[in-house]
């Protein structure tokens, strides 16, 4: 005897798709705008903080634009071939973001460690007034990212690059206000690589959950040992066996199954009341669960 059958919600993760392009498109636009006149404020006064604040908006952008693409390409339909559809391409983005944040944090430690052995001067003044337009730009980015419901991971390496880009604008503010007050310029470099090793933190947070997504590994939470025992513990339900769970993008989980009813049990109530265990439990909206006989009594793998 053997039950096969599955849920498939193909429009559950899709939800937040159309907000979460609105949120990316408006970012993208105010962080493009403004890098610009950071670049040429960063020039004028010789703030590294301002130029690589600049930098790393330049690459927010081209960020927060494939970010924007990968919103976009999830849209699309499944066909015969990409049968799961496109949404795992915001994984992706997700992944390449957070590793761009690597390279910037690089890029910015290196330019720090050649100021502090080659001072320059810098115009304390011009780099403050920057510094604060860059500040308010970069708060109300942040702020369209992050308001509302939902986690996406895509939308939350955008909001990263953003939120490094936030926080390079205050310590540019605080190394324009020392250099005013002090004339002491290494202030400038030494807050970069404060910024830097905050953006590292936050990126390495991204890729590693991108990367687990990416590789199918088990849903945060999921652990199919005590899966199982839960599971077996319902009324009706013998054994759980061949339990494979992963995810399709973050807000996708997915778990695929075999469960042995008890002898006396009804094949359909059992199927019925692992999914919905599933369900309330692990908030597993696609699960498919095969119904195997008591006489197979497989080993768990």
């Amino acid at each position: 005897m053997s039950h096969h059958d599955h849920d498939h919600h193909s429009h559950a993760g899709h939800d937040h798709i159309p907000r979460n392009e609105r949120k990316i498109a408006i970012a993208a636009v105010l962080t493009g705008g403004f890098m610009l006149a950071e670049l040429v404020g960063g020039l004028l006064s010789g703030s590294l903080a301002l130029i690589a604040d600049a930098g790393h908006m330049l690459t927010d952008f081209a960020s927060l634009m494939l970010a924007w693409f990968a919103f976009r390409l999830a849209r699309r339909p499944a066909d015969w071939k990409r049968t799961y559809g496109f949404d795992r391409f915001s994984v992706l983005a997700a992944f390449v973001n957070g590793l761009s944040l690597f390279v910037i944090a690089a890029w910015i430690v290196w330019e720090a460690i050649q100021r502090l052995s080659h001072p320059v001067e810098v115009l304390g003044g011009t780099m403050l007034v920057i510094a604060v337009l860059g500040l308010l730009v970069n708060i109300v980015a942040f702020l369209v990212l992050t308001r509302g419901e939902g986690d996406n991971l895509n939308v939350r390496a955008a909001a990263l690059h953003v939120a490094g880009d936030l926080l390079g604008s205050v310590a540019a503010i605080v190394a324009a206000l020392v250099i005013l007050a002090t004339g002491w310029t290494p202030i400038d470099p030494i807050l970069s690589v404060l910024v830097a090793l905050i953006i590292l933190r936050s990126a390495w947070k991204v890729v590693r959950e991108s990367a687990d997504i990416l590789l199918e590994a088990a849903p945060h939470g999921f652990d199919r040992r005590d899966v199982a025992t839960r599971l077996e513990a319902l009324d009706g339900v013998e054994t759980v066996t061949h339990i494979h769970a992963w995810s399709l993008t973050q807000e996708r989980p997915m778990v695929t199954m075999e469960v042995t009813p008890s002898s006396d049990a009804d094949p359909q109530t059992v199927k019925t009341t692992v999914k919905q265990h599933l369900r309330d439990m692990f908030h597993i909206e696609h699960a498919t669960v095969e119904i195997i006989g008591p006489s197979h009594h497989p080993d768990r793998d």
